[in-house]
């Protein structure tokens, strides 16, 4: 097709934008709502606290392992082809959920999950769909609208377990597998919206703008197999000092965050319990319940609903300089959830800068891992760079059971913040080292 004008490119990419944005409303219903009740339903199915954190471990895991093969995919064929494959697996995920708990088969809740997660590569995915066709000043609010529509469907979600209720008793299912009802309901939507109003599509476009139309959706792009794709990404992001610090950034907030919020439900649990606040024993009964959701919520708002400020500063004060302050909030955010342990309060105020330096971190780094490497590597090393984040996340949500049962609350929280204190340090050393005049920095 003949090259577009500016101004085309402009409404091409505005649109993009939007329908990626309004996709993500109706995705994010799913991860929600397995984050909020997973560890409880996990140990109910499988009768052991030592499964708490089996879901998100395998959520993480099944969103490692399939970011990979989605940019493969979408470097074969475009964005629109990987994102609808990974709402598709999601969806069967939430169904897995549904019939797990109506069934009452602990597998069947891992393998759920595991579909979910490839639902959380494909979200993930999105943001850097969004910034293909965007120009360097705005990359980084481009991927922030993204990452912010998720805060509608994200933050409902683990409100969803009495509107869920009601729905599961009206289609005569347990009360607990409503919520993930709703959450098929909501990737049915976006699977149509992406499928449908993604065209063109953007990166496919970018290509063919770049003089690069022979590499977009032909099969010419077959010959990397999936390793040798790894071995290219890390080689792309070993080549970079930025591109590492990146990865780096993005990895190490996605460890943090997920070691902690894993575990932060079952904390919240036994606290309630022990204040002798009403709850029952079943997963959708209980005053815990209420109290879990009401902080995962406000968790979620925290990684999502700011991420446009968190996009306006990564323009404007620099990736590096946010991604800085996205390691200092999280520090504070384990600080305060540690030594405030035996609040419900203290800890939902840690669970809040938990995701707002997730965000900062996030959004700045994921704005500097995308013009941090050539445009024919961009797309696998970012998908290289959500497989390292999913299994920082998966090892984060396994290795938190164990210390959670070995140190303590606090004690999770003292080592998630070591972890980061280290990013924080290597951050300010590359920032110290960069070219004052220097882009990324």
């Amino acid at each position: 097709m003949a090259i577009m004008a500016e101004h085309e490119v402009v409404r091409v990419q505005r649109r993009t934008v939007a329908l990626l944005a309004a996709a993500q409303v109706f995705g994010g219903i799913g991860t929600g709502a397995t984050v909020s009740i997973g560890s409880i339903l996990a140990v109910e199915l499988s009768g052991s606290g030592a499964w708490a954190g089996a879901v998100a471990t395998v959520m993480t895991l099944g969103a490692a392992v399939s970011a990979l093969p989605l940019a493969a995919l979408a470097d074969r064929r475009g964005r629109r082809a990987g994102q609808v494959a990974g709402m598709l697996a999601a969806l069967a995920g939430a169904l897995l959920m549904v019939l797990s708990v109506v069934t009452g088969v602990f597998v069947l809740l891992l393998l759920g999950a595991a579909g979910i997660g490839a639902g959380t590569a494909a979200n993930l995915q999105a943001r850097f769909a969004a910034v293909d066709l965007a120009d360097a000043g705005h990359r980084g609010r481009a991927l922030a609208t993204v990452v912010w529509a998720v805060t509608i469907g994200a933050v409902a979600g683990p409100n969803l377990i009495q509107p869920g209720a009601a729905v599961g008793l009206a289609m005569g299912l347990p009360p607990v597998a409503g919520p993930f009802v709703i959450s098929s309901a909501g990737l049915l939507v976006a699977i149509i919206l992406v499928f449908a109003g993604l065209r063109p599509d953007p990166l496919l476009l970018a290509r063919e703008l770049a003089g690069r139309a022979g590499d977009a959706g032909t099969g010419t792009s077959l010959r990397p197999t999936q390793g040798g794709r790894l071995a290219r990404g890390m080689r792309a992001i070993r080549g970079s000092r930025m591109a590492l610090l990146a990865v780096t950034a993005v990895v190490g907030a996605h460890a943090v965050m997920v070691g902690v919020m894993s575990m932060t439900p079952l904390h919240l649990q036994h606290l309630v319990e022990g204040a002798g606040m009403p709850h029952a024993g079943h997963a959708a009964d209980g005053g815990a319940l209420v109290v879990i959701g009401f902080t995962i919520s406000l968790h979620i708002a925290g990684m999502f609903a700011l991420s446009p400020v968190m996009g306006w500063l990564t323009d404007k004060a620099g990736r590096t300089e946010t991604i800085m302050l996205g390691f200092a909030t999280l520090i504070a955010g384990v600080a305060v959830a540690g030594f405030g342990q035996d609040s419900t309060v203290a800890v939902a105020a840690g669970l809040v800068l938990l995701g707002l330096g997730w965000s900062a971190s996030t959004v700045a780094g994921s704005t500097l891992l995308a013009e941090s490497v050539e445009q024919d590597e961009r797309v696998v090393v970012q998908g290289v760079s959500d497989m390292l984040m999913g299994a920082a996340g998966a090892v984060g949500g396994a290795a938190s059971g164990l210390v959670l049962s070995g140190a303590g609350y606090f004690g999770l929280n003292v080592l998630a913040g070591a972890i980061a204190a280290c990013v924080l340090a290597g951050a300010a050393i590359t920032r110290a080292r960069a070219p004052r005049n220097s882009a990324a920095a």
